[in-house]
C-alpha cells in the first residue's frame, strides 16, 4: 500500500493514496503504518482524503495503529469521505479518534 508522509508542523502527516482499507490490504496497510509511524513525533494525522470506502478489516487496522502508538503519540484522522464518516459514526468510533474536517493547519494542537 502506498502512503505519503509530510510533515506539518508537530505533526507527521500520513496520506493514504488507497481508495479503500479493506480486507484485501487490511494488514499489509496496518504493517506500513507502524514502519512510518515507529519514529514519529506526537501528533500523527493520517489523511483519508482519497479513501472511499473502509470495511471492518480497514476499521480494526486503523485501530491497531492507534493502539500501536499509544501511549506517547497520538493518532488523529482527517478529511474523511462521507461513506468512511459514516463508519466511523456507525461504530462510534468518531468518540474514539480526533477527527479533523480538513487537514489542520500547521500548529494547530487539537484535545488530546
Amino acid at each position: 500500500m502506498n502512503l505519503e508522509t509530510t510533515t506539518l508542523g508537530d505533526a507527521l502527516v500520513v496520506q493514504v493514496t488507497a481508495d479503500r482499507i479493506d480486507a484485501a490490504c487490511a494488514i499489509q496497510f496496518k504493517d506500513r503504518m507502524r514502519e512510518i509511524a515507529s519514529n514519529a513525533p506526537p501528533r500523527v494525522i493520517m489523511d483519508l482524503g482519497r479513501v472511499r470506502f473502509v470495511d471492518s478489516s480497514g476499521l480494526g487496522a486503523i485501530v491497531a495503529v492507534m493502539k500501536f502508538l499509544a501511549p506517547s503519540r497520538r493518532l488523529e484522522l482527517a478529511a474523511l469521505t462521507a461513506n468512511v464518516a459514516k463508519v466511523f459514526h456507525l461504530t462510534r468510533m468518531d468518540a474514539v479518534f480526533t477527527i479533523h474536517a480538513t487537514l489542520p493547519a500547521p500548529g494547530t494542537d487539537h484535545g488530546g
